[in-house]
């Protein structure tokens, strides 16, 4: 029989647990350097999932590190955004165990903003606590964003990427020590795209939150990440480790092209 178990955890897309009586902190990881811990966040062990009698995931084994940046990476229908829903406790696991600790955010590929609500109360939505703190809590988490001065707009006054700021806003106001995002970047264009991959990297070393990301995007995904695995027919076919000791000014590995050209064969075999 199929065990999930999230531990302390949430689901944080659109709402979120109820917030102590003061605003967030960001209480993350202050003194965050860059490197991983080594306290799992995520344990998934031999998880398997059907539909419609179709396998998508055979016996999945992972475990993702605080502060770890995983990127999924893979085919249309290899299990990708599937992983991702499973770790959420959006979708079960047919069989095997999945562990996670601590709270989590769910960043979808566009931001599923309220019309109607002003851009500080989507990112604080669901939050129970006092009008007041849940507005200082926005205003401090669109600081860290750089949209100081988007709290009281409507989300239609917003262009695409500041829609993901907002979203990234709302997934930080919850203090997650996990980030798990599904394409958060694919429908920007490739400039906007770049600025939010840059946001992400900064706001991840100034938080310390692990982040497992999916994406289409083999440059993006050995920018960065620590580890990419690779996914076919439900199953992680290959695993590259990204040594980040030496990077160029785009935070590239030095082995960038290498890399880059190992994950396009493993995709295309």
């Amino acid at each position: 029989m199929a065990r999930l178990r999230c531990v302390g955890s949430t689901l944080l897309s659109n709402a979120s647990r109820p917030a102590p009586p003061q605003p967030p902190a960001y209480a993350g990881c202050s003194n965050w350097k860059g490197s991983v811990s080594m306290a799992p966040v995520v344990n998934m062990d031999s998880a398997s999932k059907m539909f419609d009698g179709r396998p998508v995931l055979r016996n999945v084994t992972l475990t993702i590190r605080q502060g770890e940046f995983v990127s999924l990476i893979g085919r249309s229908g290899c299990g990708k955004s599937t992983l991702l829903r499973m770790i959420a406790g959006l979708v079960p696991p047919d069989s095997g165990r999945i562990d996670v600790s601590g709270e989590y955010a769910f960043g979808f590929q566009d931001a599923r903003l309220v019309p109607w609500l002003k851009v500080w109360d989507n990112i604080t939505l669901g939050i129970d606590t006092r009008r007041k703190f849940r507005k200082e809590a926005a205003l401090l988490a669109l600081r860290h964003v750089q949209l100081p001065d988007m709290a009281d707009v409507l989300p239609h006054t917003l262009s695409g990427g500041q829609m993901q700021r907002v979203s990234l806003a709302r997934a930080l106001v919850r203090q997650p020590n996990l980030l798990l995002l599904d394409e958060p970047f694919g429908a920007l264009d490739a400039l906007t795209r770049w600025d939010m991959q840059d946001l992400l990297l900064r706001l991840r070393n100034e938080h310390g939150f692990a982040t497992i990301m999916v994406t289409h995007d083999i440059g993006e995904a050995l920018r960065l990440s620590d580890r990419v695995l690779v996914l076919r027919n439900g199953t992680i076919r290959e695993e590259l480790r990204i040594d980040r000791t030496e990077v160029d000014t785009d935070n590239r590995p030095s082995d960038f092209a290498a890399l880059e050209r190992r994950l396009h064969d493993a995709l295309h075999e």
